[in-house]
């Protein structure tokens, strides 16, 4: 079954030429079948391009799920039309009272100030506390799972000289968990950050496991509480060309940031990237929704707790 998504939302044209078969409302509500709720709190500056890159993975399953975009009250957005924000995202005042089987926090742009200082801080941090009893699992990217982590077991971050920007390996930490399920023995993660999680505080924190690090990216997944709580410190879900995007955005205006590690073909930014990292992207989305989703929410929402 496809992703049911609002009518209209640009995603579903852009993700039909590259033949993905997603469904709007209109055709959705002809399916007599209880869609998965998936609620995604988009903190990214392009919300559109960030919408359409998690859309384009959440389509690789057989499951109908309903999608709802949540923003926040405390912040506006500068980058995306306030008429695309009204039509297609709703406060987390309107849904506060609803249940929902799986949540995608996405990273923002603010990861190098201290978590108290970021303005809806206070607002996020009830979302964090919320998502506990309201849904069944949730998945931190980037940014976010700096910040879950810290929030809910006070695992600090830590500033890097350089930012962590290109292609990295990984290894997956216990292969007999479902989230890697499919997995080859390494696998290939975009990076794009200026602050780090160092391995000795997850590991010193019994409600916390280490499942997948490298060596030159350090910590990339962190599961808590029987995977209720996924923390991916890396993008899985960005498209062949957003690295490319951010390393010409700051190029000559930033000292901290070099190309792309292993990102370009032949390391010349000249030639197109070589995509490393689509397949794995699709299993985690795929694996996450399945297993630790669908297979463990209850078939009534409400008794999500």
């Amino acid at each position: 079954m496809p992703l049911r998504l609002p009518d209209r939302l640009p995603a579903i044209d852009i993700l039909k030429k590259e033949n993905i078969f997603v469904m709007d409302d209109t055709r959705a509500h002809k399916q007599d079948i209880r869609p998965l709720q998936i609620a995604i709190l988009n903190l990214m500056p392009l919300k559109i391009t960030t919408e359409t890159d998690l859309i384009r993975l959440l389509s690789n399953t057989p499951l109908q799920l309903d999608i709802t975009f949540m923003k926040l009250k405390s912040h506006t957005p500068k980058n995306t039309p306030i008429e695309h924000m009204m039509m297609f995202y709703k406060d987390f005042e309107e849904l506060r009272q609803r249940k929902f089987d799986g949540m995608i926090i996405t990273g923002a742009p603010v990861e190098q100030l201290h978590f108290e200082d970021v303005t809806y801080w206070n607002e996020i941090s009830e979302i964090f506390e919320w998502s506990k009893t309201h849904v069944t699992s949730t998945l931190y990217i980037c940014w976010a799972a700096q910040a879950g982590l810290y929030y809910h077991y006070g695992i600090p971050k830590y500033p890097l000289d350089k930012k962590m920007f290109g292609i990295f390996k990984q290894q997956a930490l216990n292969t007999q968990l479902p989230i890697f399920r499919g997995f080859d023995d390494e696998f290939f993660m975009p990076h794009s950050r200026h602050t780090e999680l160092r391995r000795e505080d997850i590991l010193q924190n019994p409600a916390l496991e280490l499942i997948a690090e490298g060596d030159e990216s350090g910590v990339s997944m962190v599961m808590a509480r029987d995977g209720r709580e996924f923390y991916v410190t890396g993008h899985l879900e960005y498209a062949p060309n957003t690295l490319d995007n951010e390393y010409r955005r700051d190029l000559g205006k930033r000292d901290d940031v070099d190309m792309p590690v292993d990102y370009y073909r032949d390391n010349d930014p000249g030639k197109e990237p070589v995509v490393r990292w689509r397949a794995h992207a699709n299993l985690m989305f795929s694996n996450w929704i399945n297993y630790y989703v669908y297979q463990t929410t209850p078939y009534n929402i409400d008794d999500i707790a």
